[in-house]
Order: C-alpha cells, then sequence, then structure tokens
C-alpha cells in the first residue's frame, strides 16, 4: 500500500468512492465535473503553482493492483478566498437578583474563527479494504508531509469530524435547526457546499446567538457526536492530539478538532534519517516512511529499525517508496508509544 498525490487519471476511481460514501462527506461530492476540477487542481498544487489560501493536497490510497482504494486530503488554509463557517459552543447567562434566576444556556454562535488554518479533509477508505493498517496509513501519512514542508501550512491544523446521521441518512442536528432556515433536505445542502457554492450560508443562517434549549432534543444530544463510521478516524487523531473544544459544523453539529501544528505526535517525533536496506529484524516496529519528496511523494506503513541514523528496511519497501540505500526518509513509528497514550 502507498499514499501518493491524486492525478486526473483517478478520476474514475474517486467517483466510486464517493458514491459508496453517501451523504455527510462535504469535500467529496458524487459530482464528476466537481471532481474533474478539484483533481485538476491538486496537481497544480503538487506542482507548486497554488497559493496556501488555494493549496489543496489531495492523495489517494493505492494497493498493490494500483488501483485508489481511498482518499484524504490537506487543505493548505481555509477561508482566505471565501468564508467558512462554524459553530462556537458558548454560554448566555441569564440573571436575576429580584427574581432569584440565574441560568446558564448553553448557545451556538456563528463565525469564522478557524479562517487561515490548514485543515485535514476528505478522508474515506472503501468498507472493503478497512483492515489491517491501512486506515491509519490512510489518515497519519498526512501528518508526515506537513512535517517536511512545514512553510506551506498554518500554525494549527483542524478537522470537521462527520456528524450524527442515522441509518437512513438523516440528521438529527440538520433537521431542528438548518431545514428551518434552507428549507431543504440536508444531503441537498450538503451537495452544494461540495460544489463551493457556500454564500447561501451566510445569506441564510442566522446571525444570532442561538441558545440549544430551542432545539428538539433530538438534535441537542448530537451535538458534538460523530457518525459511527467516523469513530475510529477521531480516536486515531485525538491518540495524535487533536481535542475538541468549542467549535462544531453548522449543518450535522460534528465536532471540530484541533492541534497545533508543532504538538501533533507525528509531526513532534519524526526524525530524518538514511535508508538502509536489510533485515529488520524482530526488534523491528511498524513505521511510517516518507521519501521526503513533494510532487513525487510517496508514503508507506512497513516494519522497519532504527540504528545509529539509519532505517533498515526489507527491499520491497525501498521499492514501494521508489529510493535506494543511502537515500533520505522521514519516518515515525505509526503507532502512539503506550506512555504517551496513557498521559492523553
Amino acid at each position: 500500500m502507498i499514499v501518493r498525490p491524486a492525478t486526473p487519471a483517478d478520476l474514475p476511481a474517486l467517483l466510486a468512492l464517493a458514491h459508496s460514501a453517501g451523504t455527510g462527506l462535504t469535500t467529496l461530492p458524487a459530482d464528476a465535473p466537481r471532481l474533474r476540477q478539484r483533481l485538476e487542481w491538486a496537481a497544480k498544487t503538487f506542482a507548486g503553482d497554488a497559493e496556501r489560501a488555494d493549496a489543496d493536497y489531495l492523495f489517494v490510497l493505492e494497493n498493490d493492483q494500483q488501483e485508489a482504494i481511498g482518499i484524504c486530503a490537506l487543505a493548505g488554509a481555509v477561508g482566505l478566498r471565501e468564508p467558512w463557517y462554524n459553530y462556537r459552543m458558548g454560554l448566555f447567562v441569564a440573571a436575576s437578583k429580584n427574581l432569584g434566576i440565574n441560568q446558564q444556556l448553553p448557545t451556538l454562535f456563528l463565525g469564522n474563527d478557524m479562517t487561515g488554518q490548514s485543515e485535514l479533509c476528505s478522508l474515506f477508505l472503501h468498507a472493503d479494504h478497512r483492515s489491517g493498517l491501512n486506515g491509519r496509513l490512510l489518515s497519519k501519512a498526512r501528518f508526515l508531509f506537513l512535517a517536511e514542508f512545514r512553510q506551506h501550512f498554518g500554525d494549527k491544523v483542524i478537522a470537521e469530524m462527520r456528524g450524527y446521521s442515522d441509518e437512513a441518512g438523516i440528521s438529527p442536528f440538520w433537521e431542528g435547526l438548518g431545514r428551518h432556515f434552507f428549507k431543504m433536505d440536508f444531503a441537498d445542502a450538503d451537495y452544494l457546499t461540495g460544489l463551493g457554492n457556500k454564500t447561501f450560508i451566510a445569506e441564510l443562517m442566522p446571525k444570532f446567538p442561538l441558545p440549544t434549549c430551542l432545539l428538539p432534543e433530538a438534535a441537542r444530544s448530537v451535538i458534538g457526536r460523530v457518525h459511527p463510521n467516523t469513530e475510529p478516524a477521531l480516536g486515531m487523531l485525538q491518540a495524535e492530539g487533536f481535542e475538541h473544544r468549542d467549535y462544531i459544523d453548522i449543518f450535522d453539529g460534528g465536532p471540530l478538532i484541533e492541534c497545533a501544528t508543532a504538538d501533533i505526535r507525528a509531526v513532534r517525533d519524526s526524525q530524518v534519517l538514511q535508508l538502509s536496506i536489510g533485515t529488520p529484524g524482530e526488534q523491528a516496529a511498524t513505521y511510517l516512511i516518507h521519501n521526503r519528496q513533494f510532487a513525487e511523494c510517496r508514503i508507506t506503513a512497513a516494519p522497519a529499525r532504527v540504528a545509529a541514523g539509519t532505517l533498515i528496511v526489507d527491499a520491497q519497501t525501498a521499492k514501494t517508496l521508489g529510493l535506494s540505500a543511502g537515500a533520505s526518509v522521514r519516518a515515525v513509528s505509526l503507532a502512539v508509544p503506550a506512555k504517551q497514550l496513557s498521559a492523553a
């Protein structure tokens, strides 16, 4: 398995992935012209021809048969070209000394607080391949790219996690809030944002703070809750240092999680090493390994061992990376060390 930049030739595979994802994955719309445009822009990004405000680092997970079975992306910066919205969870205090009333009411504030931050997005792995190391490789490969090319990204990385919806694709948060203002199904609003049409959010969404007590219980109960299929991805990111603080998605109420770029475990702990080809041996652990290239980026997960400034891998791993002995690589343990997990 290898993570590499997506190319226009991946359009059929990405369209198939988008159709299998269903609703809720805003940045992977099942729309061929939109996906074609995104792939063309990703190619421009990896060619170094896109400003940070427009950069879309789109990757695919390719299996040994050279089939794209998963997708993930990094946005250089959100909100610098057009507004990027979230709800910030706050508190409104209603108090009257004379009446002996003091109420603390959770409230949602519409805002653009995350403008300029880099974003993890578009993570999706085909259901038939959600086994072994595939999910962790696909999700975490982006961190080695971040570590290698820090100058292209912000000081903070965020990720909007897919919010809860039922088996029929119905979002209780949307039904309790968004539908009243947008007068359309969740899937339709989700589709429009996936096409890049976001101006209607500012035009239709109320600007005043919304006390959550006015929402139905079904909507309140899913604020900050992820879709069941997203729980493993959330757990992986939390283990890397991401936290849910005060922000949620305006459509489905899913949590926005964040971490300072320098504090992401795989960024902070990654090392630049010299590649050595041999037998990793019984002491080998599974490492994420990046060939340190930009346009020709290749990242894999394989058994390896660090010794005297070198990373010892087998010949097949070196071939997968397109490297020979003596090449420079960036690597980090795929698994979060147990001591770091216990401290988290």
